[in-house]
């Protein structure tokens, strides 16, 4: 029997309504005694300190579930148009720090915890990053949602519980090695279990079509491996507003624990198999594709999330307004992160067809006007396309409505451009060829009322080459969205020292208006304020030299420049041209050619996907090549070279605040936006990089005096292809060809012949889409220059507070005033009083 919605249907006030909480130092205090004796039952022989971070979670937690609480009555009462962000990931990081920051209550939360003689940030060490994302997609969901919230934009977000994350990284010898991530082990405190708006999930089966008694064909999905969707709310609070929107991810668990028959006559493997099927939906993120059951593994994560979320907005529909759906389209949207989620197309159709007994054309009016893609990549490769015979076997119904998508949408090709069978062709949302497959991309933009990029050039460059058959079509549908971070997480929490000089010196109100930045522009010029911002920065270097003598065993100068290039390991993201461009300083200084030389401390890491040869090869020459800079004592304190191991959230929180100079080299064209380069400018690094993604627009906000600029930009690159000679570049380039015969030689792995064999071949084939030797020269005079003016430290320093005063553009608080205002159109909402 299915569970009362208690709160839907039944509101009782005396039970809900209830007194507020203090949020006063002595409150807190008093409920975090509570928790600690009487709900976790520890007492004073207790000595574990993940027990002081759970009550203060807990005793924090009740404040946020309050006013969750008031903002989801508030939303709910007034009728309001809502979205629903839908991202396979979300890269959260520590939730302590982030609530008692937008709660407000950094002072109170101390006081309180100084009672007892603690302090928060030792309890705030016990924390785990959430294992809920992977990269820059994941953080950015994340920094959305906090925007969302301090906007007051009734956004709901929706994603999987993964049980462990994508991997812990690790090396042995160099190499990356993959531990599992159990970031769940001890639970997680910020969560509330909702299994009362669980949701039923379909696999396999097949399609039934029937007639009706009024001559219409009903479809049903029958015969079908069913699994259980158990919802989990974690709070996302605004800053100081009073809003708290929600995140709610799933869980998968089986419709039968277990089989009590094959329990009882001794089958217990058996008995539990449908449980563990179940559940390894939801087990790991990113489970390694490379395998036919990986790839199963993802369509079925990607299916569970989107029918899942699908499902539990229809049901709180009914529940609020009705069976009625003709105003549906009119108050919600669903902003689809990438192709991850572009299932929802098919699936809400689906739902409407099949449940709800609408009409095609009915459906596919609601579908078309709620639906909205963003797209985060220029990679052809990267857009998700599955067989036509995985979804057969796994989503037999969604093949069908897939199919009638496609056959109404290629008719609408072939009447705007009658006779162009290519165009048809190239459209199509089924690739055909000896093995048809589904091109998720092009379903998400058919499905869609509006697709957007997430920075101006990766825009532009949709709409002139992946996607531009169908912008021909609908160019009213494509916009750009260029993307942000959050202030509040990036510079208020994670740099509390620049934080307090902002504080002085602006005022409060940057924290949410960060434009108020550029005030710091005329105080570029002043000896004291750079003084001051020079104390900061090597206050935050400190911090950083101790995280990685801790975490490498290798001492970084705070005096040195801190060179730090920190994202996924990826070929085009070009970390292959930073330990090019190390081994040439490696070779000037054994050559003795370093008199002009600063000391420079150079920081890479970042995550290769365990399918991933040659970006884990890559990892293992940063580290053979650190560990030969790092232990030549003729190199000494001049460079330094480290690889930092499991690279997360919280270590770029250190590591942000303590960087001179950020690394920015993707070849032109290849990166979508970048996030990470807003966080450094935010913090006040300078950035070199190409004329990519975002880098353009932070170039062109900070001044190109103020970035440092090298390489081919997207058009040359595309050119440069088409007579690309690594010979003759090598041949031309004294640096290079150094550098070459380092490797070639195995300087850096003298014990281990042939292991970079791989990443030479792939860097100076003519092939090289990367075109990694072209930028090399520009880059090598690019790092002259970052080096030259590094020497001079006033000047150094009018720079780095000329990149923070610029940075106001790339807060996603506009990002997100912006996706409101041209694609979402939400009314921001208050949150009731705390009653």
């Amino acid at each position: 029997m299915p569970r009362r919605h208690l709160e839907l249907s039944h509101p009782q006030p005396a039970l809900t309504d209830v007194p507020p909480l203090g949020n006063d130092a002595q409150s807190l205090a008093d409920d975090f005694r509570r928790y600690y004796v009487h709900h976790l039952g520890r007492d004073r022989y207790c000595r574990t300190p993940h027990y002081l971070y759970e009550a203060l979670t807990l005793t924090l937690r009740e404040r946020l579930l309050e006013r969750m609480r008031n903002t989801r009555y508030a939303q709910q009462e007034s009728g309001c148009r809502q979205t629903y962000y839908i991202s396979l990931e979300y890269l959260m990081g520590r939730a302590l720090g982030n609530a008692i920051l937008n709660l407000g209550f950094n002072g109170e939360a101390e006081g309180a915890l100084r009672r007892y003689g603690l302090e928060l940030a030792e309890l705030a060490e016990c924390e785990a990053d959430a294992g809920l994302g992977n990269g820059g997609l994941g953080r950015l969901a994340a920094c959305f949602l906090d925007s969302c919230a301090t906007l007051q934009l009734p956004v709901r977000g929706y994603g999987i519980r993964y049980h462990y994350g994508m991997f812990r990284q690790k090396f042995r010898n160099g190499e990356q090695v993959e531990e599992p991530d159990h970031w769940l082990r001890e639970g997680n405190p910020w969560e509330i279990e909702r299994p009362e708006f669980a949701q039923r999930v379909r696999f396999g089966g097949r399609s039934e079509v029937k007639r009706g008694p009024e001559g219409r064909l009903n479809a049903r999905w029958i015969d079908t491996t069913d699994v259980l969707a158990v919802p989990y709310d974690i709070p996302i609070p605004g800053y100081r507003n009073g809003t708290v929107n929600t995140l709610r991810l799933w869980s998968a668990a089986a419709t039968d624990e277990f089989n009590l028959g094959e329990f009882n006559a001794g089958a217990y493997p058996e008995s539990v198999a449908a449980k563990n099927d179940a559940e390894k939906i939801t087990m790991v993120l990113y489970p390694n594709d490379a395998s036919e059951s990986g790839k199963e593994l993802r369509l079925r994560q990607q299916y569970f999330l989107a029918s899942a979320s699908l499902q539990d907005v229809l049901q709180q529909w009914i529940g609020t307004v009705g069976i009625d759906l003709a105003d549906f389209s009119a108050k919600n949207v669903f902003q689809l992160n990438d192709t991850h989620p572009a299932v929802c197309v098919p699936e809400m159709m689906r739902l409407l067809l099949d449940d709800h007994v609408l009409s095609w054309d009915e459906a596919w009016e609601i579908v078309t006007h709620t639906m909205a893609y963003t797209n985060h990549t220029l990679l052809p490769e990267a857009l998700e396309k599955w067989p036509v015979r995985m979804f057969e076997r796994l989503l037999p119904r969604l093949l069908d409505i897939i199919y009638e998508i496609n056959a109404r949408f290629l008719a609408e090709v072939a009447q705007r451009w009658p006779g162009d069978k290519e165009r048809v062709r190239r459209m199509s949302i089924i690739e055909e060829g000896v093995e048809p497959m589904v091109r998720m991309a092009y379903l998400s933009i058919v499905g869609s009322f509006s697709v957007n990029g997430v920075a101006a050039l990766h825009s532009r460059l949709l709409t002139q080459g992946l996607f531009r058959d169908f912008y021909e079509m609908w160019p009213e549908k494509f916009n750009n969205k260029t993307n942000g971070v959050t202030p509040r997480r990036w510079i208020a929490s994670s740099n509390p020292t620049l934080t307090k000089l902002l504080r002085t010196t602006l005022g409060n109100d940057w924290v949410a208006d960060l434009d108020q930045l550029r005030q710091l522009q005329p105080l570029a010029e002043d000896s004291a304020f750079r003084k001051q911002w020079l104390a900061i920065k090597r206050g935050n270097k400190e911090r950083l030299a101790e995280l990685v003598q801790a975490r490498c065993g290798v001492r970084f100068n705070p005096d040195a420049m801190f060179d730090v290039q920190v994202k996924r390991i990826h070929e085009y993201k070009r970390q292959l041209l930073n330990v090019l461009h190390v081994i040439h300083l490696y070779d000037r200084i054994k050559r003795d050619d370093a008199q002009d030389l600063v000391p420079r401390c150079v920081l890479i890491g970042g995550k290769a996907a365990p399918g991933y040869a040659m970006a884990k090869r890559i990892i293992k020459l940063v580290n053979n090549v650190a560990q030969v800079v790092n232990n030549d004592p003729a190199v000494g304190d001049l460079l330094k070279v480290v690889f930092f191991p499991n690279y997360g959230v919280t270590a770029m929180e250190t590591i942000c605040p303590g960087t001179d100079l950020s690394e920015q080299i993707s070849t032109a064209g290849k990166e979508a936006s970048g996030t990470g380069n807003m966080k450094f400018m935010m913090n006040g690094a300078v950035t070199i990089g190409t004329m990519d993604g975002a880098n353009i627009e932070i170039r062109e906000e900070v001044g190109e005096e103020n970035f440092f600029l090298f390489g081919l930009n997207a058009e040359e690159v595309v050119e440069t292809r088409r007579h690309y000679d690594p010979a003759a570049i090598i041949a031309g380039d004294e640096n290079l060809a150094r550098v070459l015969q380092l490797l070639e030689s195995g300087h850096f792995n003298q014990f281990e012949p042939g292991i970079f064999d791989p990443v030479l071949a792939a860097v100076t084939s003519r092939h090289d889409p990367w075109l990694t030797l072209a930028d090399f020269s520009d880059y090598v005079a690019a790092q002259q220059q970052a080096n030259d003016a590094f020497r001079d430290r006033e000047g150094w320093a009018r720079m780095s507070i000329l990149n923070t005063a610029a940075s106001g553009k790339f807060s996603t608080d506009r990002t997100m005033r912006e996706y409101n205002r041209d694609i979402w159109k939400l009314e921001p909402m208050e949150a009731l009083a705390v009653k």
